[in-house]
């Protein structure tokens, strides 16, 4: 495996970093020199210091948590413990995007602070598990797509005054594996690792166990070394009814409003067969629309 590679985008303005699995786009409104100098050299230890713990990080979260060496590794851990703690089979892997992203994020921010030049606005995004820095006044649009086609579902506005410094989308047909049929799950969260572990597992909730029409096969028999193990992922899933669609939708929008409840997760948006449900505050309109582009896929 080559080692890490950095490179400015066609725009002159966002940097691209890349690494083995690892995928970040990165854009600072601010000292973008100080910034990406910080970001490269974090992102020169990333892969080592994930690879270093993997088999802890593919082996399920217990109730009570692990201790982790690495700061990406604990992100993760502290991120899935609150879903173990309520019973759900779940790996620190299910937030390693959203993790990476912080800790990137985390890098910048301690740079440009220690400088005395705090940005007005930041950002990192791993594959459509986005990490954001907003300053006072500040606000970030992104749109929202499936993860099968790459087709608009709507758009988010974050405000600085919004709890929200964390989106992610997942669902069948993303980077990773499900064990449901959500073509996307979008979720805004206080961070983005949290944001990522509540995507997964809305993404599994939206589902008809049983179903003639769904496919699936174990995860190992895809991936030998994927940390879901002999449980079934879903490779396929033909034209449900009507009522069936809001049967699997019902099923994913019951288990985001217990993680509303619970203080997981400030909103999310489920999306199949044409059809979506939200959970979300009165004043939280997460469909604004449709996107011109997609930006939040993984």
């Amino acid at each position: 495996m080559t080692g890490p590679a950095a490179a400015l985008l066609p725009d002159g303005r966002r940097l691209h970093l890349q690494h083995g699995p690892i995928d970040l786009i990165i854009d600072v409104d601010g000292d973008r020199q100080a910034a990406y100098a910080a970001a490269q050299a974090r992102f020169a230890t990333v892969l080592a210091e994930l690879v270093g713990e993997l088999p802890a990080l593919r082996s399920p979260c217990p109730p009570e948590g692990r201790s982790f060496a690495g700061a990406i590794a604990r992100r993760m851990e502290a991120a899935v413990r609150p879903h173990a703690a309520a019973g759900l089979f779940v790996t620190p892997m299910a937030a390693v995007a959203g993790s990476v992203a912080e800790e990137v994020l985390t890098a910048i921010l301690a740079a440009l602070d220690a400088a005395g030049r705090p940005p007005a606005r930041a950002y990192v995004n791993n594959g459509g598990d986005i990490a954001l820095y907003l300053a006072a006044g500040q606000r970030f649009d992104l749109a929202v797509a499936r993860v099968e086609d790459g087709g608009g579902h709507g758009r988010v506005r974050i405000e600085a005054a919004d709890p929200v410094r964390g989106v992610a989308t997942s669902g069948r047909g993303g980077r990773s594996f499900s064990l449901g049929i959500a073509e996307a799950v979008t979720v805004l969260a206080d961070r983005a690792g949290a944001a990522d572990v509540a995507a997964t597992l809305l993404g599994n909730a939206v589902d008809l166990p049983g179903h003639a029409a769904i496919r699936r096969v174990p995860a190992r028999e895809l991936d030998p070394d994927s940390d879901l193990g002999d449980r079934p992922v879903v490779t396929g899933c033909g034209r449900l009814a009507a009522a069936e669609v809001a049967d699997a939708l019902e099923r994913g929008l019951q288990a985001a409003e217990r993680m509303r409840a619970a203080g997981l997760i400030h909103a999310a948006a489920l999306f199949l067969q044409g059809e979506s449900r939200v959970a979300a505050p009165a004043d939280r309109a997460m469909l604004a629309g449709a996107p011109d582009r997609p930006s939040s896929q993984g």
